[in-house]
């Protein structure tokens, strides 16, 4: 199959890009290949293109009408995985894939479809609804902004180092989700929740099992949690909205089973068996531990489930008042991006996608992105972000050596953002 995928590489320009930057390997913070080959690609094609400090690239394709807004484009150039030699292969569905390792479509796919645009634009070929228009014919249009971050696969150093103020758009199309079509317009927070029961009194389970004031944590945890909300909490048509999710309990008597596996260097892929088999059972608890994750793509539904939590709590404490006591503490690790009431980009991406020939799905989505740091953040102008999720191909597998992606769903998913670009230009 390798001479057919040169043949379609031949054929399309935008796969071409997608096979080259596959093929360098590119493990967050070790995106240096990749960044070279892109500034390379902007240089021979009359891109404006430049680093950072800390490694970004900006990409700036001028309006040819100030009176339009301009829009922007962001993807990640990191990859899961390390930095082995990547070989790609297409199979016989229409699949590309790399051998033995993860593919790295996530998020290249999103860099291909911005480096095709952005070269049509800057060299006087303007996507046009039937063909590509010489530039006498250009779509006016209020230019075209693109961010290339690094690191968000694993501590999202990259869309923090951003220079935001530098950025003129207000909308900006984060082109990261996994299927063609999507357009996911809020996503949920992180948020970690610690809850500790403290028994005041601890004890011998056989001297002291008859005094009623010694009440065993490991127990009253385990009443407590049962009170707490699990799974979906909050829901609506565009998908679930906020969660909460049960981590792990800790409690018991595990000190010296745990201080034993350390000392001995016990290696297992089962812990908690290992755990289990020398617990302590002769004592009357005195400490129990449990750690649950928020999700929600609503700070006010995230408040109101955070306030149904705290007041369990607060119910625990006076009905064993004296005997034992409870608390919660909330850490945020990252903020939710909110549905924005400005519907325009929704509008724009189903008129684009029915140009392709295809239906928009728009949904939230329960997970964490670069919208959710964009839209923390101000333009040049001083209007805050208005990010959106957008899928251009569908990608199997992601994060796994079987990732592959559809090469036709690449090509349509070009199209797509594409016609977004022209849609947005034309209100």
């Amino acid at each position: 199959m390798t001479v057919i995928l040169d043949n379609l590489r031949n054929e399309n320009e935008v796969l071409d890009i997608f096979c080259n930057l596959v093929s360098i390997p590119s493990p967050s913070l070790k995106e240096d290949k990749v960044i070279d080959w892109i500034l390379n690609y902007c240089k021979k094609n009359n891109i404006n293109g430049k680093k950072d400090n800390y490694g970004n690239i900006y990409i700036h394709v001028p309006a040819t009408d100030e009176t339009k807004e301009p829009i922007m484009l962001s993807s990640h150039m990191d990859v899961v995985g390390d930095d082995s030699p990547v070989v790609i292969y297409l199979d016989e569905e229409g699949f590309i894939h790399a051998k033995g390792r993860t593919l790295g479509a996530d998020d290249k796919v999103g860099v291909a479809c911005a480096l095709m645009l952005a070269k049509e634009l800057a060299n006087g070929l303007t996507p046009h609804p039937d063909h590509l228009q010489a530039r006498e014919n250009l779509i006016p249009h209020g230019g075209l902004e693109i961010t290339f971050t690094r690191d968000e696969e694993t501590g999202m150093s990259g869309i923090e180092h951003v220079e935001f103020d530098n950025i003129l758009s207000k909308y900006v199309l984060v082109n990261d989700a996994d299927k063609l079509g999507q357009l996911q317009i809020s996503g949920a927070s992180y948020t970690n929740a610690k809850i500790t029961v403290k028994g005041l009194k601890g004890g011998h389970s056989g001297i002291d099992i008859g005094d009623k004031t010694r009440l065993n944590a490991a127990k009253l945890i385990a009443e407590l949690i049962a009170e707490f909300p699990q799974g979906v909490f909050f829901e609506d048509e565009t998908g679930v909205i906020t969660s909460c999710n049960l981590g792990a309990i800790v409690a018991g008597g595990i000190q010296n089973s745990v201080a034993s596996i350390v000392e001995k260097g016990i290696k297992t892929n089962d812990y908690i068996t290992e755990i289990m088999k020398k617990t302590s059972t002769n004592i009357i608890n005195v400490l129990g531990m449990a750690s649950y994750s928020i999700r929600s793509a609503s700070i006010e539904k995230e408040n109101e489930l955070k306030a149904l939590m705290s007041s369990i709590v607060d119910k625990f404490n006076k009905k064993y008042e004296s005997l034992a006591e409870a608390q919660i503490e909330f850490e945020i690790h990252l903020p939710p991006f909110e549905r924005a009431k400005d519907d325009r980009i929704e509008v724009v991406h189903t008129k684009a996608c029915e140009k392709a020939g295809i239906k928009n799905d728009i949904s939230s989505f329960h997970a964490g992105a670069e919208t959710h740091i964009y839209c923390q953040h101000k333009n040049s102008k001083g209007e805050t972000f208005m990010p959106m999720l957008l899928g251009l191909a569908d990608v199997y597998n992601m994060h796994s050596a079987n990732e592959k992606v559809d090469y036709k769903s690449l090509l349509k998913g070009y199209e797509v953002i594409k016609n977004t670009f022209i849609v947005f230009n034309e209100n």
